[in-house]
């Protein structure tokens, strides 16, 4: 795991300090240096900038994210004993030069920590370079390797290769390779230019005529080691650990790991400051019948047992299991290998007899199942009988309940993150690529240690996780209520699968083979030539070179981009970006459903098994992979005719009930505007009720066209659109469109106070909160970027209405798959998408089905406006929907 995405629990990024703090302390720890000094850049311009103005025109600025990170490790830097260096003027790298070669000159060893090539040029007998990244030390050696060149040609390399960061200019068409080549062949930089005449080629072309800016790229790329500085080497002597500052900061940004390094916190601070964070742990193989009783006895009278299943794949439903590792206790875990099968194996414990022993406990609703990512081993487990009862935690949900926008929520990055421990890597295991090995393969005696420690990881995880959630009472309801319910049902409805008419997907197929090659056709006409309809450049070309259409947008290259936007518009006003969009449309169809559905049916079951994560989306929301049944298309002919391929078996047809509207509900509930609660309460359409609020006439004289821009600004105001978005939307003028904007907010103020005051609670607080407590934290809502602080905002906007929606599918599927157990209907639940569920339902239950599941719906939450489900019934999806 990277340290990209670490944060504190209350949202502040700190992968930045993490990583500058981590780094130094392994400089601390390896070399213990008397003298050291950690440079910065000054702000401001430098001499470079003098010389070149276009000097680094090309860095991007720094992050918002990251420069708020600066002030911090400025003071984690000196707390622990680094002097602290910024001299204007001149950059980092040139004080550091100057501070290398005075320590040089004094006889002292000089190690500089970085990863930048150009700091290489400094190494000499007394200087050394180190990557705390890779671990790896530059001397006069290991610069020759690594670049072909000595630390003295570096310049000379780099000015002929140039820096497309810094905008050093170098010679076109030259690399690396080519530079070293050249420096070893003619010796310098100023040999190269002598016989510059002597070199053939493109190459030597772009030589000659770059031999006018090589001056400039070996000036800008040249450290200054004559930087007058305000001290010396001697001078930089490091000072003892501030601990109790270090304390101070390593509590406020939660490094628990380095915390207990320093003789523990006050009782105060304790609960903030645990688990523990060294790993001392006692793993146990179990081979015999004896062991496996002594560890059953003790799992039966254990509050919570943590379960982890090492199997042969990531699909549940296909996946064979060949060890099972339990704890009860941080510290002590245990393996049960069931079936590796490498040469030389040990015997091992029938895996039936296993399970068979260990169902009682497992299936015992009073003994609380724990564990990372349950629900994968839930249905691994029941694929072989055992059906686990009692679920009281998992450790990925609770991470995501903490933190949804974390982009990680996987064992290893949660260790890492919370517990400063780096687990066992599955790859150290079996390797990868083409020589990855299966699990039954990996010898027991390392198979044990990683599957235990898996277990006991996850553990400590809850251990950590659960008091920090507990104490925000509506994010452990929303966990405790939603999430956790949740995961069973998930469970059961993978399992289930959906079966597919693989006949109708098959004609399918040819059907839109022929139409692809007819729309390639067309193409080939509309440009004039026949091309490669998936070649960028070759589209490129053709548009903007060939038929000189409107170049609308650049890609950071600077050519003309054919992104699906830009088509989209041209595809207004011209043929051949239509019928681009249209082939890469239907391509898509085909490749990602109409061909790939048939093999993903499972063999033992006859039907499709999509898995639905649970920890992804930030706003709560399901999603589906493997297959994504959630993206395809409702809205075009090709998109439905694959949903009419979802069928159900004999005897039974499919039931689809869909929530009504429901953001716009959601946005009546949480504004309490007077106007959309009335328009709702009325069952009135809700698009046309605003079209006669904005466009001042009686519902009745409505058209088609005020509707449809109604629509666009009631779905458009709930996503945040500015009125530039919807004049786009509508193509209409600006003026036009912030007019249906001001008319809309005039007849609904309370949505715009809403919105305004979601907006200042965001920017106040770092995250927006859905209905039942859900948070969605926004690190650019104060960013000085206008444009990502402009895309916070709307999501400040959006997520509680989406995050709301997604909260009340989950509380239906919860309540729903409930009922169809506690009555044993004849139903059972295949998908959800979006708000929508779908259900398999036999025939002659489906009315008093419609009903019940009506209900349930309807029931989960009692909002001001009244919610609505349609529900549909169908020999297919497409029909039911």
């Amino acid at each position: 795991m990277s340290d990209a995405d670490l944060r504190t629990s209350r949202g502040e990024p700190t992968s930045a300090i993490y990583g500058v703090t981590n780094m130094l302390r392994k400089l601390l720890s390896d070399y213990d240096p008397a003298y050291a000094a950690v440079v910065f850049d000054a702000s401001g311009k430098t001499f470079r900038d003098d010389v070149f103005p276009e000097y680094k025109a090309n860095r991007a600025p720094m992050p918002d994210e990251l420069s708020a990170q600066v002030p911090a490790i400025h003071e984690i830097v000196e707390a622990l004993g680094f002097p602290l260096l910024q001299i204007a003027g001149v950059e980092a790298d040139d004080v550091i030069g100057t501070l290398a070669r005075q320590a040089s000159a004094r006889g002292m060893r000089t190690l500089v920590s970085t990863g930048d090539k150009d700091i290489a040029q400094l190494v000499d007998a007394q200087i050394e370079l180190v990557n705390t990244m890779t671990d790896t030390l530059y001397d006069r050696a290991a610069v020759v390797e690594k670049f072909g060149v000595p630390p003295e040609r570096i310049v000379d390399y780099l000015a002929l290769v140039g820096d497309s960061v810094d905008n050093i200019p170098g010679v076109p068409g030259v690399g690396p390779k080519t530079a070293a080549k050249w420096l070893q062949q003619y010796g310098s930089l100023d040999d190269v230019v002598r016989h510059a005449g002597d070199i053939g080629g493109k190459v030597g072309e772009s030589l000659r005529a770059g031999l006018a800016r090589l001056p400039l790229a070996r000036e800008l790329a040249t450290i200054k080691c004559d930087v007058e500085l305000p001290l010396g080497p001697m001078e930089l002597k490091r000072r003892p650990p501030d601990t109790e500052r270090l304390r101070e900061l390593y509590l406020r940004f939660e490094f628990r790991p380095w915390l207990a390094e320093l003789g523990g916190v006050s009782r105060a601070d304790q609960a903030r400051a645990e688990p523990a964070t060294t790993m001392p742990a006692r793993y146990d193989t179990i081979f015999t019948d004896e062991q496996l009783g002594n560890w059953i006895t003790r799992l039966g009278v254990a509050e919570l047992i943590v379960i982890h299943t090492q199997t042969t794949a990531s699909d549940a439903q296909r996946a064979d299991l060949i060890g099972l590792a339990f704890t009860d206790r941080a510290g002590h875990g245990a393996y049960v290998p069931l079936a590796h099968a490498y040469p030389g194996a040990p015997t091992q414990l029938s895996r039936d007899l296993v399970l068979e022993r260990l169902k009682p406990i497992l299936q015992d609703p009073a003994r609380r199942k724990a564990g990372h990512n349950l629900k994968y081993h839930l249905q691994v487990l029941a694929r072989f009988g055992v059906r686990i009862a009692g679920i009281g935690h998992d450790t990925m949900l609770e991470s995501y309940v903490l933190d949804s926008t974390a982009s990680r929520h996987d064992v290893d990055s949660l260790a890492l993150r919370y517990l400063g421990y780096k687990t066992i890597q599955y790859e150290e295991l079996t390797g990868k690529g083409k020589g990855q090995i299966n699990f039954r393969d990996v010898p027991i005696e390392q198979a044990a240690i990683y599957a235990a420690e898996d277990a006991d990881v996850a553990l400590r995880l809850h251990e950590y996780l659960w008091p920090r959630l507990s104490e925000n009472e509506a994010l452990a309801r929303l966990y405790t209520e939603i999430e956790l319910p949740l995961l069973p049902v998930l469970a059961r409805m993978e399992s289930a699968g959906v079966r597919i008419d693989v006949e109708m997907l098959r004609a399918q197929g040819i059907e839109l083979a022929h139409r692809l090659h007819e729309i390639e056709r067309e193409a080939h006409s509309a440009a004039g030539q026949p091309f490669n309809l998936d070649s960028p450049k070759q589209i490129q070309e053709i548009l903007f070179q060939k038929l000189k259409l409107p170049a609308l947008r650049k890609t950071p290259t600077g050519q003309p981009s054919t992104s699906e936007g830009v088509l989209a518009e041209l595809a207004l006003d011209y043929t051949l970006p239509r019928l681009l969009l249209e082939h890469r449309s239907f391509a898509k169809l085909k490749s990602t459903y109409i061909d790939t559905l048939p093999g993903m049916i499972n063999p033992a079951t006859g039907r499709v098994h999509t898995c639905y994560h649970q920890a992804v989306a930030a706003t709560g929301r399901l999603s589906s992979a493997d297959p994504n049944l959630q993206n395809i298309p409702v809205r075009t002919p090709e998109g439905r005719r694959i949903r009419q391929a979802f069928v159900p078996e004999p005897g039974y047809r499919i039931v689809s009930a869909d929530y009504s509207q429901i953001e716009l509900r959601i946005m009546a509930h949480l504004s309490g505007d007077a106007g959309l609660i009335r328009a709702f309460a009325e069952d009135a359409d809700i698009h046309r009720a605003t079209a006669a609020e904005v466009f001042g006439v009686t519902p009745e004289t409505v058209t088609d066209d005020m509707r449809r821009n109604a629509k666009a600004i009631n779905f458009g105001l709930i996503y945040g659109m500015s009125a530039f978005g919807l004049s786009r939307q509508l193509k209409i003028d600006r003026a036009a469109a912030q007019d249906y904007v001001e008319r809309y907010f005039a007849r609904y103020p309370a949505v715009k106070a809403f919105m305004d005051r979601t907006r200042d609670e965001a920017r106040r607080r770092g995250y927006v909160e859905t209905l039942f407590g859900r948070r969605l934290y926004l690190a650019d809502i104060n960013a000085a970027n206008v444009t990502r602080r402009q895309a916070a905002e709307r999501a400040a906007i959006n997520a509680p209405m989406q995050g709301t929606a997604a909260d009340l599918i989950k509380r239906a599927m919860i309540k729903v798959d409930d009922w169809i157990r506690s009555i044993g209907a004849p139903a059972h639940m295949i998908m959800q998408v979006h708000d929508e569920l779908v259900l398999e339902v036999a025939a002659d239950t489906v009315p008093q089905v419609i009903d019940s599941l009506r209900e349930c719906m309807i029931s989960v939450a009692d909002l001001t406006v009244p919610l609505v489900v349609d529900v549909g019934v169908g020999d297919n999806w497409d029909e039911a929907h």
